[in-house]
């Protein structure tokens, strides 16, 4: 098996930092310092401490305490889209 045919969990997994030049095509501040809020658990951290899944078509982020999904990012030839369905919210730094 190799790991484009392993299952996302059986991935490597990075953290939140890996994906500071994607998500700064998307918003105005540095994503991996905001605080992200987990829909799910309500688990409450930085972005850059969440766990990354990166595939063929862009990233999974999932809560580094429960494994919910915060954001899914695909990368488009039209620039990278952002589901963040999995965060209750995300406040820039600083905010």
């Amino acid at each position: 098996m190799t790991t484009h045919d392993a299952p996302v969990h059986d991935r490597p997994t990075l953290d939140g930092s890996a994906l500071a030049g994607l998500l700064s095509e998307v918003y105005a501040f540095d994503a991996t310092l905001a605080v992200v809020r987990c829909a799910s658990c309500g688990h409450t951290d930085v972005f850059a401490r969440a766990t990354v899944y990166l595939t063929a078509m862009g990233a999974v982020v999932r809560c580094a305490t429960c494994t919910a999904v915060l954001l899914v990012v695909v990368e488009r030839p039209d620039g990278p889209r952002v589901s963040a369905s999995g965060a209750a919210w995300v406040q820039a730094p600083g905010g």
